[in-house]
């Protein structure tokens, strides 16, 4: 097993930068505050629903807690990748150590690795709701959301750690280079390896197979499953209730997955730097925001949020 000391005992000194943002300088300030407002919107709103989540006991079901543990990954996950990028979006170019890069990959990684393990997860939990109400209860247990969880996290912490030691063990040309990028992702730093890549890319592809193509293809089937239940609903409301419940979920699904494997999985022939940078800001900004508005939008949680508003509200007032 590679060791993370790898990492921070290599003895390049290294340092990273990446490049200004947009060489509009009129853009900038703008820009700034653009991805300021949406960096503000996804940590406020995403506390929200951690708050009223785990405050709530009438919120304590398998959904509900699985959307609390994914607005807390999206918390960590932004915060882990905007602060730097909002610091060289004024032209500021603060370069990073090759230790401060490895860490930002690392978390960066597992983060983004542990979102589409519980993608995935919420998926059977809609499966066995809408496939097998009754039996809901017996099936989907608080034990077993816990271990499904700790396993996407597990598992994403293993991968993310064997893929980041080892492509920090690689020799990179020169004492400072520049990254491509708005954050230390692993096709960009490989780029500037000077040694043969071919390995690591083969780790990276495999690495890229077990997190996004084997849960995406989990999360097919249940939604075929569960298609079939819904078409045998006779009612139009009942279609459109249980539609309504995997809408939101599917539209993050294809947007995160999709946008993951252009990165990821492409041929890196085909791979174009500047086409990577705004699939990433997809990812890091979009996917987050929208399942933030959808989960606010769910009647359970608004109705729990403005009972907390209410409640603090008349005891602040008292």
């Amino acid at each position: 097993m590679l060791a993370w000391n790898t990492v921070l005992n290599h003895s390049d000194p290294t340092e990273f930068v990446f490049p200004v943002f947009t060489a509009v300088r009129e853009l900038q300030p703008l820009l700034f505050l653009l991805f300021l407002i949406l960096y503000l919107m996804i940590l406020c709103g995403n506390t929200a629903i951690v708050w009223v989540v785990s405050t709530h006991s009438s919120l304590h079901t398998p959904m509900y807690l699985f959307l609390c543990n994914l607005s807390f990954l999206e918390i960590c996950y932004t915060s882990a990748v905007v602060p730097l990028m909002l610091s060289n979006i004024l032209g500021a170019q603060k370069p990073i150590s090759l230790a401060g890069c490895g860490a930002q990959m690392f978390f960066f990684v597992t983060l983004g690795s542990t979102d589409c393990f519980l993608l995935a997860a919420m998926a059977y939990d809609r499966y066995v709701a809408l496939c097998h109400p009754l039996r809901y209860a017996l099936l989907m247990t608080r034990r077993l959301c816990i271990r499904m969880a700790v396993a996407a996290l597990g598992l994403a912490l293993f991968l993310s750690l064997q893929l980041t030691a080892l492509i920090f063990t690689l020799p990179f040309c020169g004492r400072r280079r520049e990254i491509n990028h708005f954050l230390c992702d692993v096709p960009p730093v490989l780029r500037l390896a000077c040694a043969d890549i071919h390995v690591h890319q083969a780790v990276l592809y495999a690495v890229g197979i077990l997190v996004l193509t084997v849960p995406f293809l989990l999360i097919c089937v249940s939604y075929v499953l569960i298609t079939f239940a819904i078409l045998r609903i006779r009612s139009a409301e009942g279609h459109h209730q249980a539609f309504s419940t995997c809408s939101s979920h599917l539209t993050v699904v294809l947007l995160q997955y999709g946008c993951c494997s252009l990165v990821y999985l492409r041929p890196r022939s085909s791979t174009l730097e500047d086409e990577d940078r705004q699939i990433a800001l997809v990812y890091t900004f979009v996917t987050p925001l929208l399942n933030l508005i959808y989960t606010l939008a769910n009647k359970d949680v608004k109705g729990a949020l403005k009972k907390a508003i209410f409640v603090k509200a008349a005891s602040d007032t008292d």
